[in-house]
Formats: C-alpha cells, sequence, structure tokens
C-alpha cells in the first residue's frame, strides 16, 4: 500500500509537473540573488555558502509542502482516508517519501547552478554532501509534512505552514549549515558525525511521531 501512495504522488507530479518545476525556478532565484548580493564582498560566499544553500532548501520545501495534501483538500479526498481500510500513518508515511523525492529532485536541479553562480569550489566528498542532503532534506519534510497535516483544514494555511515550519525546523538547518560548513573545509567525518546524528534524530523521531499521531489528525 505504502508504493501505491506514493507512485499515485509521483504519477500526478508527472503529469503535472508543479511542484519540482516551481520550486527549481523558486530555488534558482533566490540562488541568484545571493550571488548578485555578495558581488561586493566575494571573500564572504565561502564562509556562508553552507547557511546559504539551506536557506534556499528551506523555502524551497514550503512550496512542494504547500502542494503536498492540496490535491486531497480541493476534491475532499481526505474523507476516504477515515473510510479505507487504509492505516492513516502510512498516508503520512507515504506523503514524508513522497515530498522527499520532490525536494530532492528540485535539489539536484539547481545544486549545480547553485556552485557555479556563487563560485565556490568543489573539491570534498560528493557522497559526504549526498548523505548530508539526503538526512537534513528528511528531517525539514517529516516535519514539514506533519504540520502540513495538521493545517489541513485551517483556512490560512498557506501562511501558516512556514510559520510553524521555520522554528519547527530551525536546529535541523543550524546542524545541516553546520554539517555542510564543515565538509566544505574538508573537515574530517569525525569532528562533524555529532550534527549528522542530529539530523538522522530528527527525522527518524519526527517521522514514528508523525505515523503515530496522523491518524488523530486525520479524525480531528
Amino acid at each position: 500500500m505504502l508504493i501505491h501512495l506514493i507512485l499515485k504522488d509521483l504519477k500526478i507530479e508527472w503529469r503535472s509537473k508543479e511542484i519540482i518545476t516551481s520550486m527549481f525556478i523558486f530555488g534558482l532565484s533566490i540562488t541568484l540573488i545571493f550571488a548578485l548580493a555578495f558581488q561586493v564582498a566575494p571573500g564572504l560566499i565561502h564562509a556562508f555558502a553552507s547557511g546559504l544553500l539551506w536557506v534556499v532548501i528551506l523555502f524551497t520545501s514550503v512550496l512542494g509542502l504547500n502542494r503536498l495534501f492540496s490535491l486531497e483538500r480541493e476534491e475532499h479526498a481526505m474523507w476516504s482516508w477515515t473510510s479505507a481500510p487504509v492505516d492513516r500513518g502510512t498516508v503520512y508515511i507515504a506523503k514524508v517519501f513522497s515530498a522527499l523525492i520532490f525536494v530532492l529532485m528540485s535539489e539536484l536541479l539547481f545544486i549545480v547552478p547553485f556552485f557555479i553562480f556563487l563560485n565556490l569550489p568543489a573539491n570534498f566528498s560528493f557522497f559526504q554532501l549526498a548523505l548530508i542532503l539526503f538526512l537534513g532534506t528528511g528531517a525539514i519534510v517529516s516535519v514539514g509534512c506533519l504540520i502540513s497535516g495538521i493545517t489541513l483544514q485551517a483556512g490560512l494555511r498557506d501562511v501558516l505552514i512556514p510559520i510553524l515550519l521555520f522554528p519547527s525546523a530551525s536546529p535541523v538547518a543550524i546542524a545541516a549549515t553546520k554539517c555542510t560548513g564543515f565538509l566544505f573545509d574538508k573537515k574530517p567525518l569525525a569532528d562533524w558525525n555529532f550534527w549528522l546524528l542530529i539530523l538522522c534524530s530528527f527525522f527518524v523521531v519526527f517521522g514514528l511521531f508523525g505515523y503515530l499521531v496522523f491518524n488523530r489528525i486525520v479524525e480531528e
């Protein structure tokens, strides 16, 4: 059932191409703004590059999370969750993986322009960067999917999601920025594996917590 729910979201996105396209354009726009802003102080780019990267990822994730439950909301399909013999926690996990795929795909599209426009060196481990992006993005979307589900019936849902997500995901952004900064400085993994464990903990804990409480969220 989990695979079918994920494939359903992927098929809808493949037909419309709304989420990934909008996130890529938005992320590219923010990258261009940062690149132009730091032209007056190119020496500061390397020092702030890791933070700028996760600001772009956090902002673009909001677009995907806003759209994540919108189809169910527009078509009133959430009522089928209460009547169908499907574990509602499985629906949450499917949404987390769907959002993770969408955000990671948009990151793959704008990560290269990010390094090019900011003129950043790429002499680091790409495997470690991929691991940081996966865990950091997974932690953000696991928190964001829970918030998106909570605000599903709210009238100001599009406003509430970023208001609730940014403070809730700030520890994730800090840990991801620390990991990326140490990676850009070519520090050994032993120096920053603590921050990597924080990302992994947020990903797992909020994933399990959302799985347990999503049934109550849907019923409310």
